[in-house]
């Protein structure tokens, strides 16, 4: 899974010990060298099934990391993106990988806590990539309020979603495998690393969307390809905030 160039397995077991913060500041000179980094087909397939939906003046890329997703932002919008974290080292290693090209748009960098995002009305498009197994159910509801504030009325919210591997195959073991390892691991360590993979179903991640005033769709991101039964392998969550400004 790794690159000779990636962590080491002590340096993952060393994160993996530490709070999502301090983990991903560590991780941070290494993690495009991981499978965690999005992979840039699913960022290409991403931007271009945004394009059609746009224009879009200003974008922000929530829980950032080291700026993949704001590579997809700078495709899409004419004037400003902008990448949140709270990870500094995340954030110094998306600063180097992305400077400002002349006659691009102007490009920013948080540092913040996405659970409490210091925007209101500020963006005409939001996505984020591979981030939401950080955060437990109960905290979706405050994060997807607080991106519905820091879009303008008629903004987008917008996020890639996996289809879930067949009960009972070697991925679906794996994943349970995983989250059964960290639900051990939070359990008797402190602090906490929150990263679970299998609390994010679709149905009700679009319910709590709706909930927080978002106008839902998604759409099948066909270069993905489908499975056996001919469901995508990828949907594009599309959450509109209502162009009146107010909820849903």
């Amino acid at each position: 899974m790794f690159t000779a160039q990636g962590p080491t397995l002590p340096e993952l077991a060393v994160q993996a010990l530490s709070s999502v913060e301090r983990g991903y500041d560590l991780l941070a000179p290494k993690f495009d060298r991981t499978p965690f980094r999005t992979s840039d087909r699913l960022l290409d397939a991403t931007a271009r099934a945004l394009q059609p939906l746009g224009p879009f003046g200003t974008g922000l890329d929530v829980c950032c990391g080291t700026g993949a997703g704001v590579g997809v932002l700078r495709r899409l919008c004419e004037r400003r993106a902008v990448g949140v974290d709270f990870s500094a080292g995340m954030l110094g290693r998306a600063r180097a990988a992305h400077p400002r090209s002349p006659g691009g748009p102007a490009v920013d960098w948080v540092r913040a806590d996405v659970r409490r995002l210091p925007f209101a009305g500020a963006f005409d498009l939001a996505v984020s990539f591979g981030a939401f197994g950080h955060f437990l159910p109960r905290e979706r509801p405050g994060l997807f309020a607080g991106v519905h504030a820091a879009l303008r009325p008629g903004g987008l919210f917008a996020f890639p979603v996996g289809a879930p591997p067949p009960v009972g195959s070697r991925a679906y073991w794996t994943l349970w495998g995983f989250d059964a390892v960290m639900r051990v691991r939070n359990a008797l360590w402190r602090p906490r690393f929150v990263m679970y993979y299998r609390t994010f179903p679709l149905p009700r991640v679009c319910r709590e969307l709706a909930d927080a005033g978002f106008e839902v769709g998604t759409l099948p991101l066909e270069e993905l390809g489908r499975r056996a039964d001919g469901s995508p392998r990828c949907r594009l969550v599309v959450a509109r905030r209502a162009r009146g400004g107010g909820r849903v």
